[in-house]
C-alpha cells in the first residue's frame, strides 16, 4: 500500500513539474515573467494581463461555480493567444499535462497579441 501511494506522489509530482514549466515557457512567451506561474493569486493575474482583462476578473473567479466559467473563458483567451481555438482549451482544461507541454515546446508556437484572425477562424 505505501509503495503503491508513494509511486502515484512521484507520478504526481512529474506531472505538476510538467505543466508549471510548460506553463512558465508560456509565460515567457507573452512577455511576462515565467516565474509568475509559481506565485499563487499573481500568476492569475498575470493570466489576465496576458488575456488583456482587468485585474478585477480574479474576484470573479473567486466565486462558486460562476467562478468556473471565467476560469475557463480566461483559458480559452490565453489559448486563443498562440493560435489555438476551443478543442485545444478543453484538451487542457482535461489533458494538461499533454496538451499543456505541446503547446509551450512547439517550435511552430508563437504568441500574437492581435486576436483579430483566430477568433474569426473559429
Amino acid at each position: 500500500m505505501i509503495a503503491f501511494l508513494s509511486s502515484f506522489f512521484i507520478i504526481f509530482v512529474i506531472i505538476l513539474i510538467l505543466v508549471v514549466a510548460s506553463m512558465w515557457v508560456l509565460y515567457e512567451k507573452a512577455g511576462e515573467p515565467g516565474w509568475a506561474t509559481i506565485v499563487p493569486i499573481y500568476n492569475i493575474i498575470t493570466l489576465l494581463k496576458i488575456v488583456g482583462k482587468p485585474w478585477w476578473w480574479f474576484l470573479l473567479m473567486m466565486i462558486p461555480y460562476v467562478g468556473a466559467i471565467w476560469s475557463i473563458w480566461s483559458l480559452n483567451l490565453f489559448i486563443a493567444k498562440f493560435g489555438k481555438g476551443p478543442g485545444y482549451t478543453i484538451g487542457c482544461i482535461f489533458l494538461p499535462f499533454v496538451f499543456f507541454p505541446v503547446l509551450a515546446f512547439s517550435s511552430d508556437t508563437r504568441f500574437e497579441d492581435d486576436l483579430s484572425d483566430t477568433i474569426d477562424n473559429w
